[in-house]
Parts: structure tokens; sequence; C-alpha cells
């Protein structure tokens, strides 16, 4: 009969070595994702595909994000210890947690109040006291906490919104997949400077698009 303590440890190494394999690279982006265990962050029917490389259901229509899709966006967003950042689309709250592991302070916006509630029991339990998920339209930002080192949306907008763009430092990054539909859509690179801001486009991915207001109470 098979260990299912040596299986999980299996399942655990095939996963890093999975986001090594899609080009996740950076060791401290690795290590906060060896160490931040996805099984905490899906639940119920896919509890047992945490550590596959795919994109899961989560509640709200929502989904958690394919693991290796959120190690080159943080990978991208180049998040160094001092950094204070924000994030558009809590969700599951995966990706908020991997960045407390890499950031000063992560504030995180979501629309839909039950996955807000659901992370922030989350996020205690875990104790990870450098997080704060709040219900919001992400899309104006969060102007109070402004201006923020990188930022990270985590759906997709037809073009980097200009309240995020505002909300960012100079020398600072954000991570935004733009496109009109979600068959075509790109991930962005926006570096702010003096004289504006730099673009680059990073890959092709596939987002729920970025929507305006509250979603309605499940």
């Amino acid at each position: 009969m098979t260990d299912p303590a040596l299986n999980l440890q299996e399942q655990k190494m095939q996963f890093i070595y999975a986001l090594r394999s899609k080009g996740v690279i950076d060791q401290r982006v690795l290590a906060a994702m060896e160490r931040m265990d996805r099984g905490h962050f899906v639940r119920g029917t896919f509890e047992e595909r945490a550590y596959e490389d795919t994109p899961l259901p989560i509640a709200c229509g929502q989904t958690i994000s394919q693991p290796s899709v959120v190690g080159l966006m943080t990978q991208a967003l180049e998040v160094g210890p001092r950094d204070k950042v924000l994030e558009v689309g809590t969700g599951s709250g995966y990706q908020a947690a991997i960045l407390s592991l890499l950031a000063r302070r992560v504030y995180t916006i979501e629309r839909h109040r039950r996955l807000v509630r659901e992370t922030q029991a989350l996020f205690q339990r875990l104790d990870l006291t450098n997080v704060t998920a709040m219900a919001g339209d992400g899309s104006f930002g969060l102007p109070d906490q402004a201006p923020f080192d990188r930022i990270i949306v985590t759906a997709a907008a037809e073009d980097p919104p200009g309240p995020l763009l505002a909300q960012l430092k100079i020398g600072g990054i954000m991570i935004v997949p733009v496109g009109q539909s979600d068959a075509v859509q790109s991930l962005i690179k926006v570096t702010r400077n003096d004289d504006g801001f730099d673009y680059e486009e990073l890959r092709p991915v596939r987002f729920v698009p970025l929507l305006e207001g509250l979603g309605k109470e499940a």
C-alpha cells in the first residue's frame, strides 16, 4: 500500500519541477511557492488536483490560476523584501499568499465579498499578518495606500487601468493581462519611469475579465 505522505511529497516535488520547466527560475519565487502549500487554497472536489499545473474552479465563478502562471507573473514583478504590493483580484488568496513571503506589505482587493471573507479567515489561519484583503472595485486601485512599489492584476483589462498606473511609484512595476476577449490576451509588464511608462509584452495568457463594481453576494 502506498504511503499517502510519500505520495504527497512526490506530488510537491513534481510541482516544483513543473514550475522550473515552464521558466520559473527565480530562487526567491521558487522558495516561496515551495513553502506556501497550494493545497490550502483548493477545496472540495478539486483538492486532489492541488499540485497539478492547471487552473481550477473556485467559488463565485472564479478560478485559482495555473501555478506556473502565478510563478511567471510573480517572477516578472521582481518583488523586493521592502516593497508594498497591490493585488487586484484576490480570488483564492494564493497569489497574495505567495507575495506575502516576498514583500513587506500586500494589499489585495476582490469584488466578491464571499471570497474576501474566506481568504481573510485563511490568511489568519496561516498567520499571514502582512496581507490585508478587502472588498472593492479593484479597477480603481487603493488610493489611500498609494503609491505602490508593485501592482499585479489577476483579471484581464482592455488596457492597463489609468487609476492603477497613477498609483504606481516611479521605478515601480505592474503586471497585467490585457486583451479584449478571453481568447486573445497578453501579459504586459509596465514599468514607470520619470518620463512615463514602458510596456513589455511577456506571453499569451487567459484570465477572467476585470469587471467594475462589486459582485453579487453568493
